[in-house]
């Protein structure tokens, strides 16, 4: 296996082998979407010429289109590969596992199902504790957005949010000690028209 890749997984801290790593990418392909998607496929005809009529492109997947899509695999892959299991977080956050499940079923942590047993999202940890403020955050969340999309906006530094005069992300904001209150109004925006 490639060297590059190794010391790439060691440095980004991912407890993983390169075949094992290669392997989730893969999973993850495979269940994010088709290869070559067809857009108009999954609209009735009425509904297809609505859409084309107000101006969106229905027109199937082009092969040039690969490089977002290889960026939402390979970022799946890194989320579900750095994600804690309800054991681990629970020896984190120094509890019983019963903890960590009624805390997932009130909104207070997030995470997915993985294959029947729960993952929780690594940006949500810091030290020994959960993120401050991450219990507003998680309140103002949709709650029907993907685990992908709330990690990538809790992890790409956003304009408005300065530490030192620098763009940070919402989690850096809130570890330096920036007021949660700029976060959930971020967080409340999330999956509605901009």
């Amino acid at each position: 296996m490639s060297p590059a890749l190794e010391a790439v997984l060691a440095k980004a801290g991912l407890q993983v082998t390169p075949d094992e790593f290669l392997s989730l990418v893969a999973d993850a392909a495979k269940r994010l979407a088709p290869p070559h998607p067809d857009p108009a496929g999954y609209f009735t005809p009425d509904q297809r010429d609505a859409l084309t009529d107000v101006g969106l492109d229905l027109s199937p997947h082009h092969a040039g289109d690969d490089q977002p899509r290889a960026r939402t695999v390979v970022a799946h892959a890194v989320l579900r590969d750095s994600a804690l299991t309800v054991a681990e977080a629970a020896r984190q956050l120094g509890v019983d596992t019963s903890r960590i499940r009624h805390r997932l079923g009130v909104g207070r942590l997030v995470g997915w199902k993985d294959r029947g047993s729960w993952r929780l999202p690594a940006w949500q940890f810091a030290g020994g504790g959960v993120l401050p403020g991450l219990e507003a955050v998680l309140a103002a969340v949709p709650t029907d957005l993907p685990a992908l999309v709330v990690a990538g906006f809790m992890t790409t530094e956003q304009g408005d949010l300065l530490v030192e005069g620098a763009p940070t992300s919402p989690r850096d904001w809130l570890l330096a000690g920036g007021d949660p209150r700029r976060v959930t109004e971020q967080a409340a925006q999330l999956g509605t028209p901009a």
